[in-house]
């Protein structure tokens, strides 16, 4: 992000678009989980003074600029990609690479080596095809732990993983087995930095 207003934005369109659109009068689409860029607008102008000179080109550059590419807009819909609480938004089943990555923290680390990586409060867990947006997720809660997901042992034990768009893949759950820490020096070899 650019500036301190699109960061602001951003979390209120977070709020709006990943875990209570009702608390500001938005119906999402149950397919897709995207509704009409007007009504986010006027949504976003309703919450309050601090909001009200929000348009439609304002929303547009926030989701131009995030550096995790939270939303997408498509002709005139917006939509959170990934990271939805509320009701459960469908994505098409795909085929991911062999090698997904995870960010998390040190203490949670034995916890997912024993009981695997699960959503957590989300509907999904969040992959990443690159270490990069799985270094900034994981990286947000204490001392930065890699994890690697062998993606066909997984699809060999049940999971079905499917594709958020930007790198951004989910699954709703991944078994122990199928996750080994990323080492160190293994990072420079990822070509997807």
């Amino acid at each position: 992000m650019n500036s301190q207003w699109e960061t602001s934005l951003s979390k209120l369109l977070t709020k709006m678009l990943r875990h209570t659109p009702e608390d500001f009068g938005l119906i999402l689409d149950p397919m897709d989980g995207s509704c009409p860029l007007e009504k986010v607008v006027t949504a976003v102008q309703a919450a309050g003074p601090k909001w009200s000179w929000v348009q439609r080109e304002h929303i547009e550059q926030v989701a131009a600029h995030s550096d995790k590419q939270r939303f997408e807009i498509t002709e005139d819909r917006i939509r959170a990609r990934y990271g939805h609480s509320h009701d459960k938004v469908r994505y098409p089943a795909a085929t991911p690479p062999v090698r997904l990555y995870h960010g998390t923290n040190l203490m949670a680390l034995s916890a997912i080596m024993r009981e695997g990586i699960r959503p957590m409060g989300r509907q999904y867990v969040h992959l990443s095809a690159g270490t990069h947006f799985a270094s900034m997720a994981g990286s947000r809660r204490g001392e930065l732990v890699l994890l690697a997901v062998d993606t066909v042992r997984a699809q060999h034990a049940g999971v079905t993983f499917y594709f958020a768009g930007n790198e951004v893949w989910l699954a709703g759950f991944i078994p122990p087995e199928c996750c080994s820490v990323f080492e160190t020096q293994e990072k420079g070899n990822d070509s997807n930095e």
